[in-house]
């Protein structure tokens, strides 16, 4: 009744509340009680109030973590005294009142909520202004947040050129129109009866196609399922069946040379079992969770992650080549469900990669979303495996490498010593920052020396690696030359203060410089790690500053699997098809087994002239 009568006062009474709880409570009190008389003004207050939050979605964002009361209260200068506080802990205070009927909790309680509507009264004030401020510059305000505008925000698909700016705004306006999607949309179209004729036509084909493409497909074969006698889980008879369902499946069907949509509609029935409870019979050709098959879905992840092809550029290709309108947030959705299913395989790799005697390390930076991270990599001979961290702490290295008692082999930085096992620094690193000392002085004679000396070390044991591998037996006889470089040079007397800091940097460096010496197959440089960084540095052109680190780290799953498969010879689209996870074992399966579009020999070695012409003509064809 209070209620009511403060209602009743006011001429046109709107309530406004965040969250859906408010509106659930008077729902409530309307029934227990009775609702107002239709057509009074506390009436069309009560029976529709104003949820502040449905506003405020997607027309203004806060720079604050969700839409949440107490999030954008407090960014907007609003404090609560019981802090932190929150809708659950006033039900406690509530509960505890009715039992115990304390007027310190009662008080507690009202002043939360009277400092929540405060909060609410702010967040109002503030969006009204926000809304009408660009049409009343004279409303501002000291107390009125910075605002910018969506439309002032670059564009993803801004011009390549340099950005136009000027301080005269009427200059902006001039350049904004001479835009040639401006004209194209809106001058034009005005003025050419023709293009305004086809920019109706496509604007009815895209609507018509949006609501129609899958009825326009056209089925290419439909599978009867039959029903499992046994339930697959447990082995036990189902105990109930239900109705007969029907699934359409888009899919691409494989050839010899090329690839064709292919829709298949299944009939089949859903069995329960009796023992375990789990319902089953979906066939299994679907991909999880969705309408599209393995094919389809392996084809999206080929492109995306080994072609480096943009999530929105592969579905406009599907859209064009095969008819299938599939969504961006769709791709995304395969790009996850993929990473989670091979997530154990990248696993596997890095348990690989640690249970031999080499691995290869590097990171690069990446900056996602207003921050900045790190891609490790770690590679061998025939794997490779990446992972996101947001620091470039060691704590990370070892975590990662943790058991690995063969040889690292890394870059300079520091966090590589903490791991417990031979390490191999890289040597093309270090001559590139001795040649750059030499660019820096290039007067300095007793530097130039010291690094010839250097050089001339290195250059007979890079001649005997490319003679005879990387072979301990072969290389040991450099171990002697090495000892001496030490003995002679390192620890002679030296004026040239970038002399002595090389020579410490060697001192220091001495145990890591020349470990590929006493073991085989270790190489003396990082480049297999640089290679691998290569691979990731093509898909950070288009998802740097875009994706989330979860999204970075579904890329690194897949591009983990990606590499790997081509450092054993193995293709990945045939990996992603087969369904299996492990790509060692497939590729063992497989090792004897030559790709039908690879020919044994090239066609300028074939002896047989006529089957040269031969070649010549399916060539020409």
């Amino acid at each position: 009744r209070e209620c009511l009568g403060i209602l009743e006062t006011v001429e046109k009474p709107v309530l406004s509340h965040s969250g859906s709880a408010e509106t659930t409570f008077l729902k409530r009190m309307c029934g227990r009680f009775g609702s107002p008389a239709d057509g009074a003004p506390e009436a069309k207050a009560i029976n529709s109030p104003l949820n502040l939050v449905s506003f405020l979605f997607a027309r203004i964002y806060f720079p604050t973590h969700s839409n949440g009361l107490k999030e954008i209260g407090t960014w907007l200068g609003c404090k609560w005294s019981s802090a932190p506080s929150s809708g659950a802990d006033s039900i406690i205070w509530r509960i505890d009142w009715e039992h115990m009927f304390l007027t310190s909790l009662r008080q507690k309680l009202t002043t939360y909520n009277m400092e929540d509507c405060i909060a609410l009264q702010r967040l109002t004030e503030v969006s009204a202004l926000i809304r009408i401020q660009p049409q009343e510059p004279s409303l501002t305000n000291a107390t009125t947040p910075e605002f910018v505008p969506a439309d002032s925000q670059a564009s993803s698909t801004s011009l390549l050129l340099r950005r136009f700016s000027s301080p005269i705004s009427d200059f902006e306006l001039i350049n904004k129109a001479a835009r040639w999607d401006f004209q194209r949309d809106r001058i034009y179209i005005r003025t050419d009866e023709r293009l305004r004729r086809l920019a109706a036509a496509e604007n009815a084909r895209a609507k018509k196609e949006r609501t129609r493409f899958k009825k326009l497909l056209p089925i290419n074969t439909t599978v009867i399922c039959q029903s499992a006698p046994t339930c697959p889980f447990c082995g036990k008879a189902p105990s109930r069946h239900y109705r007969p369902r029907t699934l359409i499946l888009y899919d691409l069907r494989f050839g010899r040379f090329g690839l064709k949509r292919w829709v298949v509609r299944y009939r089949f029935n859903y069995s329960q079992c009796g023992s375990c409870l789990k319902r089953y019979g979906r066939p299994g050709g679907f991909w999880p969770q969705s309408e599209f098959g393995r094919n389809l879905v392996a084809f999206v992840l080929y492109e995306i992650v080994e072609l480096c092809v943009p999530q929105m550029t592969a579905a406009k290709s599907l859209v064009r080549l095969f008819g299938l309108r599939i969504g961006d947030s769709t791709i995304n959705s395969f790009k996850a469900s993929a990473a989670a299913c091979y997530a154990e395989t990248r696993r596997a790799i890095q348990t690989h990669m640690i249970a031999h005697d080499l691995i290869h390390a590097d990171e690069t930076p990446i900056a996602p979303k207003d921050r900045r991270g790190y891609v490790w990599v770690f590679a061998s001979m025939d794997a490779v495996s990446y992972f996101y961290s947001d620091t470039r702490e060691g704590a990370f290295l070892r975590e990662k490498l943790n058991g690995f008692e063969g040889v690292l082999v890394s870059d300079f930085y520091a966090a590589y010593d903490s791991i417990p096992c031979a390490q191999q620094k890289c040597l093309l690193h270090l001559m590139r920052d001795l040649n750059e000392a030499v660019l820096d002085r290039p007067f300095d004679e007793e530097l130039r020396d010291f690094l010839a000396r250097f050089g001339l070390l290195l250059k007979g044991i890079v001649e005997t690696i490319d003679r005879w591998g990387l072979k301990r037996r072969f290389l040991a006889k450099h171990i002697g030359k090495v000892e001496d470089f030490f003995h002679d040079v390192v620890n002679g007397d030296y004026k040239s203060e970038a002399v002595v800091k090389i020579r410490e940097r060697f001192q220091k460096c001495r145990p890591h410089l020349f470990t590929f010496l006493k073991h085989d197959g270790i190489p003396w440089n990082n480049n297999n790690a640089e290679h691998a960084i290569k691979a990731f540095a093509r898909i950070r052109r288009f998802i740097g500053g875009e994706s989330t680190p979860k999204g970075i780290e579904d890329y690194l799953i897949l591009l983990s699997v990606c590499q790997t498969c081509k450092y054993i010879g193995v293709d990945f689209l045939d990996f992603l098809r087969s369904g299996e996870k492990d790509v060692h074992a497939f590729a063992e399966k497989h090792r004897r087994r030559k790709p039908a579009h690879q020919s044994t020999a090239p066609a300028m070695f074939l002896a047989d002239p006529a089957t040269q012409a031969m070649g010549a003509d399916e060539s020409a064809i």
